[in-house]
């Protein structure tokens, strides 16, 4: 019996998303993170951030089990069609930007801080599932996503994981570092 990769990507996504939603609102990590990262750019630059990467190492794991016959594991395939996880993330990073322009989880009530949150993990899962196939949209090949074409795939996530990372990390830094020196 074989199970679609697909949905393999799907249940780890929603276990994660899950298990970070749920951490966030009943444990002391939520309280935690409001004050260390007091604005909520910041915080969900760092959600996304987290679902990115986590989401990239999941598919790459569960494609190369697929490639090498690892566990019972296969293609989802619809009518002949191999359909590609980066059509999954194309629609994750489509429902997650209509939500953001939608204003959902700009205010300050519970609901508004759990879809701020679930927003941002499902923008960074559908990023990573987008760009972990950018050689195979970029060359329109198949056979990119591990031959040396695929490397374009990996610079993708690199670039875009260091933007992330840079959101995350780099800009408080350096309004930190910048404040520190003009008020010595």
């Amino acid at each position: 019996m074989h199970i679609a990769g697909s949905w393999i990507l799907l249940g780890f996504i929603l276990l994660m998303a899950a298990t970070a939603l749920l951490l966030l609102h009943l444990t002391k990590v939520g309280v935690i993170l409001h004050q260390r990262i007091p604005d909520r750019p910041h915080r969900r630059l760092l959600l996304a951030s987290i679902s990115f990467f986590i989401t990239f190492l999941a598919a790459r794991l569960l494609v190369a089990s697929i490639t090498h016959h690892i566990g019972p594991f296969g293609y989802v395939v619809v009518g002949g069609r191999h359909i590609h996880h980066l059509v999954w993330g194309i629609l994750l990073l489509l429902l997650s930007g209509y939500g953001t322009l939608a204003e959902a989880g700009t205010g300050d009530t519970p609901q508004s801080i759990f879809f701020s949150r679930l927003l941002s993990i499902a923008y960074g899962s559908g990023a990573a599932l987008t760009l972990d196939e950018f050689a195979l949209w970029l060359n329109l090949d198949p056979a990119a996503y591990w031959s040396s074409q695929g490397r374009e795939s990996i610079d993708a996530i690199i670039l875009f994981g260091a933007l992330l990372a840079i959101g995350t990390w780099g800009v408080p830094l350096l309004r930190r570092t910048s404040e520190r020196l003009s008020h010595p």
